[in-house]
């Protein structure tokens, strides 16, 4: 346990070297990257992940408004002090991964190196985030039904376990048609409603790995869902970045059957990437069957990438 930016955070650290912080996504945990920690350590790196706030056995502040991209950026600048670095390479999956590119966005000289798993480096659109998904899919996307307050932390809490399998087999490579549609909720229904139940884990997610998991969410989702619920206010806040670029190192991984990468306006950004980044590492590392789950789905590729990155980096 650490005490960081006001608040307590939970990690997990194997090796020692250039300190490397991985950052994880929703509805995950520090563990989703334990995968990652032997071959980063045995690499010559620090390894640290913690479970962000709102999640796990980190703080969760009651205000919605304490999970904005600034507070979430705060936290990783003040872990990097408080574990006595002065800069660090900074990987996110999912929610971490714009974690991840706004630190590095925010406070390049902190960050040594910055990769992303999933989510595309932030571009700053001309509106809103939720007015225009609520336009645009008559209010189903899944951003806006998580900006409900109480209905969607209700729904996964019901069946905690039940509700992570659904959500983690939903969004793998492994389920039909995976990434080929929007992320769409009837809200009378909620979200699970029409999630698959699979009789058997895909071969990367074990029953161990959704114990932990389940394990990690016993003091529910709010904490994890008000990250959802600022994405307005987090466009409002990053105004003065507007037009920026992140100018680290970068390195910006995803599946071909992620949903993520397909969202509106999403494979034009990919496809621009190399000329909007100065400092792009390389063309977007495509892994062929990939889902959402990028390092849990494919450890050993995203590990060679992740390796190859860092020790490229000055």
């Amino acid at each position: 346990m650490v005490d960081v930016n006001g608040i307590r955070l939970h990690i997990a650290e194997e090796g020692e070297g250039p300190l490397v912080v991985l950052l994880h996504g929703f509805p995950e945990s520090w563990h989703s990257w334990h995968r990652q920690f032997g071959p980063l350590a045995a690499a010559g790196f620090r390894v640290v992940a913690p479970d962000q706030r709102g999640y796990g056995r980190s703080d969760h502040p009651e205000a919605v408004d304490a999970y904005t991209i600034l507070h979430l950026v705060g936290d990783v600048v003040g872990l990097i002090r408080e574990l006595g670095e002065e800069r660090a390479y900074v990987v996110g999956h999912d929610w971490g991964a714009p974690v991840a590119w706004h630190t590095a966005l925010l406070r390049p000289d902190l960050v040594r190196g910055v990769a992303g798993l999933s989510v595309p480096p932030p571009f700053r659109g001309s509106r809103p985030p939720l007015p225009a998904m609520d336009q645009m899919f008559g209010g189903r996307f899944y951003w806006n039904y998580f900006n409900r307050p109480g209905v969607a932390d209700a729904e996964f809490a019901e069946d905690t376990r039940t509700a992570l399998r659904k959500f983690f087999y939903w969004g793998s490579g492994d389920a039909p048609g995976a990434g080929q549609k929007q992320p769409l909720v009837d809200p009378e229904r909620g979200w699970l409603a029409d999630m698959a139940d699979p009789e058997v884990l895909p071969a990367w997610f074990t029953e161990e790995d959704l114990d932990a998991l389940t394990e990690s969410f016993s003091r529910g989702f709010t904490g994890a869902l008000n990250w959802y619920r600022n994405l307005d206010r987090n466009w409002e806040l990053t105004a003065p970045w507007h037009g920026a670029v992140v100018t680290p190192p970068a390195l910006y991984v995803y599946g071909d059957r992620d949903v993520v990468p397909a969202f509106p306006g999403t494979p034009e950004l990919i496809e621009r990437l190399p000329s909007l980044m100065p400092n792009l590492w390389r063309e977007p590392l495509k892994l062929a069957g990939c889902g959402h789950w990028t390092q849990q789905e494919r450890p050993d590729e995203v590990n060679a990438a992740l390796i190859e990155f860092l020790t490229s980096c000055p």
